[in-house]
């Protein structure tokens, strides 16, 4: 006779993943120690400009879907293709790429890779909540605004929930605009060596952290 209780949640492989992270952390100091930072950089930024901005921005919508960080494109962005798309070309075709890459994740999340997902949740003895349109946004607002799991991550996690599409894209658009913003900003004036520039687009990211500290605090007494 089967056993009516629940199955145990199987522990995450913490400890290989850590083991795998301080060896590729290690690997990573020996093979840059005594490396050119600048030329570095400066190859870096020639080979991205060589790309173009179609490839770029294709990328910047689809990679971090993947896992690739966000970061990558919204810090170099302004540095290399400003000169030829304005900053306010830079930060629409980012922003632009970013509502792209959010649709891409919910129909993974929700329809491509819901049966592997699933599956993984299910080997750890987790089981994928579902929301209602009357709790959509606050749920949304709550993960996307609690630090912890990456942004794609979250995608993927209300998609699995079911999310209704319009909340989904709407709540997650405007949650991550103020930091994209600010990082491009902010790259722009690090590879220029203007830091009025980013100073301006740290200052951004700190009144978003104050904005969502403020939001979160007054979503959570609604909820409770």
């Amino acid at each position: 006779m089967a056993s009516e209780e629940p199955r145990a949640k199987r522990k995450l492989p913490i400890v290989p993943l850590v083991i795998v992270a301080v060896a590729g952390a290690a690997a990573a100091f020996v093979v840059l120690r005594g490396m050119d930072y600048r030329a570095a950089e400066e190859n870096g930024l020639r080979i991205i400009r060589s790309v173009g901005p179609w490839a770029f921005f294709a990328g910047c919508a689809i990679l971090p879907a993947f896992a690739a960080p966000l970061s990558i494109f919204t810090i170099t962005a302004g540095e290399v293709f400003a000169p030829t798309m304005t900053m306010g070309g830079v930060i629409a075709a980012t922003l632009f790429a970013i509502a792209v890459n959010l649709a891409l994740t919910y129909w993974l999340a929700r329809y491509a890779l819901r049966p592997l997902l699933a599956r993984i949740a299910h080997h750890y003895g987790y089981t994928i909540p579902r929301v209602t349109p009357e709790n959509a946004r606050s749920v949304a607002l709550t993960l996307r605004l609690t630090p912890g799991p990456p942004f794609f991550m979250q995608g993927y996690l209300l998609g699995l929930a079911e999310v209704p599409f319009a909340t989904y894209m709407v709540v997650s658009w405007i949650c991550i605009l103020p930091w994209a913003v600010g990082a491009i900003v902010i790259g722009k004036g690090i590879f220029n060596g203007n830091f009025r520039l980013a100073l301006y687009g740290m200052g951004l990211i700190v009144v978003a952290t104050v904005v969502v500290q403020a939001v979160r605090k007054r979503n959570a007494a609604r909820v409770n």
